[in-house]
């Protein structure tokens, strides 16, 4: 049975795809498009990325420093934590 996401795992799906679209963050991070509004939005205000103007209409969103800072954190506890899972299943 697999189990949902954390939103940690949802935010650290987003910022490891660096820059993309509304379109390929939503199917890259499996979200529904509400999902995405409410991460872009957070993660925006954070200045975890930042939105990119590529044409007239067209943006992106790209990560920052910050994000790729955030985002090696997250990597380093969720190895801790799978390790220890592993652990505890043994």
């Amino acid at each position: 049975m697999e189990r949902r996401r954390s939103s940690i795992e949802v935010i650290a799906d987003m910022l490891r795809l660096g820059e993309a679209g509304k379109t390929e963050i939503m199917y890259s991070a499996n979200m529904s498009y509400f999902q995405l509004q409410k991460y872009l939005k957070f993660l925006l205000e954070l200045k975890l990325i930042d939105r990119v103007m590529i044409g007239n209409p067209v943006v992106t969103y790209r990560v920052t420093r910050k994000g790729l800072k955030l985002l090696r954190h997250i990597d380093n506890i969720l190895e801790i934590l799978e390790f220890k899972e592993k652990d505890d299943f043994q």
